[in-house]
């Protein structure tokens, strides 16, 4: 048999040392390539690792909207083009002030911001040797070099901070925006530049290095100036709250809320910035193209107040100031004369309405200054009695059913003091319903330990009487914060304790110390609701942004009423005062009965009158009030400072309860209405 052949068995060893040879060699290769990058290009390579890095920068993302009680815009975000600068590692002092004077003749610039420090800077940089001769060689020697430059500061007088041009100003304007700015992080240098300013830029663009313009938004205003100054501002993060910024994660350049309700919620309405990442060479020039992840608007605030509402009511203070500029009571050398309106809900603590007009008589127009009702505060007078009253009776001085006689009183030292009219005997309700100063004084003064009819102090406690007084009232929200969401506001002037007792008597008719319109709004909703102090609010929702401008976004907050305390008062003596209040604008001897009785929205208030100038003769007319009696549903404070006698105050209280109930009866309630719209426009 012939053996069998091996040709087939052979190929295999040929194929696999093929194999092995192919591995072998790119392996080679590979071995080789290595080495090449190794050591011959390691170096380079190393070194141009070395000269980049990654950056990252950041362009704010548009501003939350808000939206006033009923959803209508009343801030938005307007498109604009804002002149920016990029500044680069290689970009000195000197460079900087380069390009902004040749921006400067291009753009106009606002300079009014600029501070005296800013100014005393920029004249050493442009006079420097002269500066330098202006230290005696005395001064140099004994002044270390680390404080040379505060000693060249103090050498600035004010002749040459004034020497400085205006056209030269601009250009510090322009170069301290420049300087605030980060590494390839874009400044705004002018937010909203005109047509002619972006084309004449866009020609001058390669003489501007870092200039460039972009996209941006602008805050506008659908109600123009009405409640604007509440909306507040946004601007640069200011020099002076840098450190309060930057520690909360805010970068330098950053737009941010600085005042009111921007600055309040400026957490909520900051968007989600865009991110830009660069690689850069170590010069800070990009190299390749940057990386771009896309930023988000921030959410939309809902306000309490209802735009319709408030304008109509700042009309109507206009119409009653210039009434009361061309009456009788008119004092001729007044140059301001103002009025002041809070509407709140007694029940939620929802502002309504806070307006507020100052009229220049030298220029015959009106300016808005609603903020007054947080930061300005007045002698409030009679209208504190309701807070008088309700002391006694916790006190046990008076009760429902004390009788006192309202004649003057007379003292030792031949003092006589006496209300607007005798009345003869009164009960607390009548003593509110006629505004009795007497049985207001008589509180006081057994407050005090004075025994009146026997002209003796039984227990001389005069100081206990501020004490009581004053703690009494701030339970109703006087003289304390009102808690409102703003960033700050006044709590009014404390006068102190004295221990005259006629100083305690004062005090008990609302003349001593001095609270804002927005704390007599919060008294008086204390009383319409029976008890409970509700913290004021001008927000009402948080919602996420929508796309759709039909629509509203997802809820994200709802502001829930919240009660700051419950006074520690009876609730029958509550009522007591409740029914004084009624009696006032519809009894028979109502001291605003003659304008409120007939009223269908049946209401009840007090009015006020404080002193402020016996020569003068003006006075600080009051009022304030809620309506219905029987189920209050808005309460509110009017405040007309430094006027003759008249009746403004109570006109104003007509006109804007007047303009809260034409609105209900056009339609639904306003309540109802945002209630329906809500539901309308919810996202399903």
């Amino acid at each position: 048999m012939k053996p069998k052949s091996n040709k087939k068995k052979n190929h295999v060893p040929i194929r696999i040392n093929a194999l092995f040879l192919s591995v072998f060699l790119l392996f080679s290769i590979l071995v080789l390539r290595l080495g090449y990058v190794q050591i011959v290009k390691g170096e380079e390579y190393k070194r141009n690792a070395y000269l980049t890095e990654n950056v990252t920068t950041k362009l704010d993302a548009p501003r939350g909207k808000m939206f006033d009680a009923q959803y209508r815009v009343v801030v938005d975000n307007e498109p604009v083009f804002s002149i920016t600068y990029t500044r680069t590692r290689e970009a000195d002092t000197e460079k900087r002030h380069d390009i902004a004077k040749k921006l400067s003749e291009l753009i106009t610039k606002e300079t009014e911001d600029l501070t005296d420090r800013d100014k005393k800077d920029y004249f050493i940089f442009l006079n420097e040797k002269v500066m330098k001769e202006r230290i005696t060689a005395s001064e140099e020697k004994k002044t270390p070099p680390n404080e040379l430059y505060d000693l060249m500061l103090k050498k600035v007088t004010q002749e040459d901070i004034e020497s400085l041009t205006e056209s030269q100003l601009e250009v510090l304007a322009i170069k301290s925006e420049m300087d605030r700015g980060y590494t390839l992080s874009p400044q705004r240098i002018k937010i909203g530049a005109t047509q002619k300013e972006i084309a004449m830029i866009s020609e001058h663009l390669p003489e501007l290095e870092g200039i460039d313009i972009k996209p941006d938004a602008e805050r506008s205003y659908p109600f123009k100036e009405s409640f604007r100054d509440v909306f507040g501002q946004v601007k640069q993060i200011p020099k002076a709250r840098m450190d309060y910024y930057t520690i909360r994660g805010n970068d330098r350049n950053d737009m941010v809320g600085t005042s009111f309700l921007e600055e309040q919620y400026e957490s909520v309405l900051r968007g989600t910035k865009t991110k830009i990442k660069y690689v850069t060479d170590k010069k800070g020039n990009p190299v390749g193209d940057p990386v771009e992840e896309e930023g988000a608007r921030g959410s939309d605030l809902v306000l309490t107040v209802d735009m319709n509402l408030q304008q109509k009511v700042e009309s109507v203070i206009e119409e009653k100031l210039k009434e009361a500029i061309r009456g009788k009571y008119a004092y001729d050398n007044k140059q301001l004369d103002s009025a002041y309106v809070v509407m709140m809900d007694p029940y939620t603590g929802e502002i309504l309405s806070m307006a507020a007009k100052e009229y220049d008589r030298s220029s015959g127009k009106f300016k808005d200054i609603p903020f007054g009702n947080i930061y300005h505060s007045y002698a409030m007078g009679s209208t504190v009695k309701g807070a008088t009253v309700l002391t006694g009776l916790q006190e046990g001085v008076v009760s429902s059913q004390t009788i006192i006689n309202d004649a003057p009183l007379t003292f030792g030292d031949g003092r006589k003091l006496k209300s607007h009219e005798n009345m003869g005997a009164v009960d607390a309700v009548e003593a509110l319903e006629r505004s009795s100063n007497i049985y207001m004084w008589h509180i006081a003064m057994r407050l005090s330990g004075y025994d009146y009819a026997n002209k003796r102090f039984n227990d001389h406690k005069v100081n206990e009487a501020f004490e009581i007084l004053r703690n009494s009232y701030s339970q109703f929200g006087l003289g304390v914060p009102t808690g409102i969401d703003l960033p700050s506001e006044a709590t009014g002037y404390n006068t102190g304790v004295s221990n005259e007792l006629s100083q305690a008597m004062f005090f008990s008719i609302g003349q001593f110390d001095t609270y804002t319109p927005m704390q007599m709004a919060q008294y008086v909703a204390t009383i319409a609701n029976g008890g409970l102090r509700m913290q004021p609010h001008l927000l009402k929702e948080v919602r996420e942004p929508s796309i759709d401008p039909n629509k509203l976004g997802k809820l994200l907050y709802r502001f829930e009423p919240n009660v700051l305390n419950k006074i520690e008062m009876n609730q029958n003596d509550i009522k007591v005062v409740q029914k004084g209040f009624h009696e006032v604008m519809n009894g028979k001897n109502g001291t605003a009965a003659w304008i409120f009785k007939d009223k269908e929205y049946n209401p009840a208030g007090k009015t006020g009158t404080a002193e402020v100038d016996k020569k003068t003769g003006l006075y600080n007319k009051t009022l304030i009030g809620y309506a219905p009696y029987d189920n209050p549903e808005v309460a509110f404070a009017v405040i007309v400072p430094d006027i003759r006698e008249g009746y403004t105050n109570n006109e104003i209280g007509e006109g804007i309860l007047d303009a809260y109930f034409s609105m209900k009866k056009e339609g639904i309630s306003t309540k109802q209405e945002t209630e329906q719209k809500q539901k309308e426009k919810e996202p399903r």
